[in-house]
């Protein structure tokens, strides 16, 4: 499992989103620029520490998020400048927000190695936009998606369904206005209220800011279909893209690649040989035993302070099998295979065959011929049957029980 992804934590915003619970901070103006000047000092430092240990060779995709790393402006840029001379990434994603993104910072961050632009859209609708904390409007989102398409950027639009006020016409209104306007990557995502944020104890408060699951299945249906129609296929459980423009970096994730978190609160996941070799970057960590794969997380500004998850073998494995069903084509024979060297045939067997006993994945053949004739689930695993466990539609809706019947496993 090599270290192929680099995720940059950028934890800063204007103003944080009433529905956010990611580590970010926001700033009054006077003291936004100390505060970045300080921290990205702090990531170049760390970033040197990577490259001098050999740890950023083989990296192929960079995501930079928070926060709203577009805040940063030309320290964006030179934390990509300082990027590309330890790597050369094919695809390098930086998140950004409507307000805050201007023609020349989209330009310079080209120029610099930045290949794609995810942004914060989330709906066009205004007094959603406002239920929710967002600062932009729809004009400045559609005008942002034409700035990084401009620039000669792939763009990706972020949505959310689910928000206080939306109806089906304003999900339609939003779906045909961010359509219209082409982006290369759309991805949808149902509002969830996390304890401790305003949304949940405004929502506590008043039942009907509370997201109605039923509403929000339809609304995936109805974006999945508008999607399609637009010549945008479904390739995660949340993302749609135009052939060619899909998130290398979140496949990265969903196909079990190592990859490294820079910044606070950022994660990143070893095998046993790359922590073994990249065990001094992480002071304070515990050597990992017989843990087969340890995932790090960063809990400070100067990268003194980690927190780190030791996961055996099995539970790597069904790590592994759970991330595959984020894909739409599902969990390969190949890896049902490998997984069955670990976790007990009858147990891997039963829970592929609880999946399809629920409606929640079907078998696609891998071969252009097929398998003439029945099979088992038990056949696939062991490795006389090519077949691949892909989600179905009832898989995609209600994804989380699919999960964790594989997760249950470790």
């Amino acid at each position: 499992m090599a270290v192929t992804a680099l995720y940059v934590h950028v934890p800063f915003c204007a103003q944080k989103c009433r529905y956010c619970d990611f580590d970010s901070r926001s700033f009054a103006a006077c003291d936004l620029d100390a505060a970045l000047d300080s921290y990205f000092e702090q990531l170049y430092a760390r970033l040197d520490s990577f490259g001098d240990a050999g740890a950023l060779a083989q990296v192929r995709t960079v995501y930079t998020g928070g926060g709203t790393p577009s805040l940063a402006g030309e320290r964006l840029v030179e934390l990509a400048r300082r990027i590309s001379m330890w790597c050369k990434p094919v695809e390098y994603t930086c998140e950004a927000n409507p307000e805050s993104l201007t023609a020349e910072l989209a330009t310079a961050l080209a120029e610099a190695g930045v290949t794609r632009i995810s942004l914060g859209v989330q709906t066009l609708d205004n007094t959603e936009l406002a239920a929710i904390g967002r600062i932009h409007d729809a004009n400045r989102a559609l005008a942002a998606i034409a700035t990084v398409k401009d620039a000669g950027l792939d763009v990706s639009c972020d949505l959310m369904c689910g928000l206080p006020g939306q109806t089906a016409a304003s999900w339609r209104s939003t779906l045909d206005g961010v359509l219209a306007a082409a982006p290369h990557h759309v991805s949808i995502y149902p509002l969830t209220l996390e304890e401790g944020t305003p949304l949940y104890r405004m929502a506590c408060r008043d039942e009907s800011l509370e997201p109605d699951e039923d509403f929000q299945a339809s609304c995936m249906d109805a974006a999945r279909e508008r999607l399609g129609t637009a010549g945008y296929h479904p390739y995660e459980v949340a993302s749609y893209a135009l052939d060619g423009h899909e998130c290398a970096h979140n496949i990265a994730y969903w196909t079990g690649q190592g990859y490294l978190g820079l910044g606070r609160s950022a994660a990143g996941m070893l095998d046993a040989e790359d922590f073994d070799r990249l065990a001094k970057l992480f002071p304070g960590v515990s050597s990992r035993g017989d843990a087969y794969r340890v995932r790090l997380v960063q809990r400070d500004d100067d990268a003194t302070a980690f927190e780190a998850e030791y996961l055996s073998q099995r539970e790597a494995v069904a790590e592994d099998l759970m991330l595959a069903c984020r894909m739409t084509r599902g969990v390969a024979s190949d890896l049902l295979v490998r997984a069955a060297c670990v976790i007990p045939t009858g147990e891997l067997a039963a829970a592929c065959d609880r999946s399809l006993e629920l409606g929640l994945a079907t078998w696609v053949p891998e071969t252009l011929w097929g398998h003439e004739g029945p099979f088992t689930s038990a056949d696939v695993v062991a490795g006389h049957v090519r077949a691949r466990l892909a989600p179905t539609h009832l898989g995609w809706l209600d994804g989380n029980v699919l999960f964790e019947l594989f997760w249950d496993l470790a």
